[in-house]
């Protein structure tokens, strides 16, 4: 990046139109969806988006809610200007990001996911890979998050390979996300077991 591009922190990511009026489903990147009640300015753009402001699409909130049933934990957002069906397919499978200096302040020990990407995980000493993904874990059909198993971090580790690693308070020691570093102590043998020929773990209860 340029030294005149911002870095971006993401919000949600846009699923697919969800009423008659523009409103749209998206996955939520935060813990605290309330906080589109102050975050009214964000931007639209490609998932991996690094470019500068102009190159994004500027959007404005100007509802949202917490849908029940087979979609809870995600959010319906509504924008100024998209207002039929097809304005919401049109910005469906783009993210809602905000400038990283634009974010809003976390609470204590709270991060945002997208700021785990990049982020280099130790367990203890030993540098276990990159992050280059958090997943969610889902209902079977992929309808609903499940709120009480920990994001898993889709880590590179040094070998190439990808390590799944619950994003979990009982391992979690440290995180910093301006050093790009996150520290664990992960039990005995998760790494083995969660490489590509092991079988996931589910985590216990998350901490972002």
């Amino acid at each position: 990046m340029t030294q005149n591009t911002p870095a971006w922190v993401v919000l949600a990511h846009l699923l697919r139109p969800q009423g008659r009026k523009g409103e749209v489903l998206a996955e939520l990147f935060t813990d605290f969806p309330e906080r589109f009640e102050d975050r009214r300015r964000v931007f639209f753009a490609a998932p991996g988006f690094e470019g500068e402001e102009a190159q994004a699409r500027s959007a404005e909130v100007v509802a949202f809610w917490l849908p029940v049933g087979k979609n809870e934990g995600r959010v319906v957002l509504q924008f100024a200007g998209i207002d039929t069906i097809s304005d919401a397919e049109s910005i469906a499978g783009q993210d809602v990001l905000v400038p990283r200096e634009e974010r809003l302040a976390l609470e204590d020990e709270s991060v945002y996911i997208s700021e785990l990407i990049g982020c280099t995980v130790y367990d203890g000493s030993l540098p276990v890979g990159v992050v280059e993904e958090v997943q969610f874990a889902t209902t079977a059909d992929g309808g609903r998050r499940l709120d009480d198993a920990a994001p898993l971090l889709a880590v590179r580790s040094p070998e190439g390979d990808e390590i799944l690693i619950p994003f979990a308070k009982a391992f979690l020691v440290a995180v910093d996300t301006e050093a790009k570093r996150i520290d664990m102590t992960l039990p005995e043998g998760l790494i083995e077991v969660n490489r590509p020929a092991g079988g996931g773990v589910n985590g216990e209860d998350q901490k972002r």
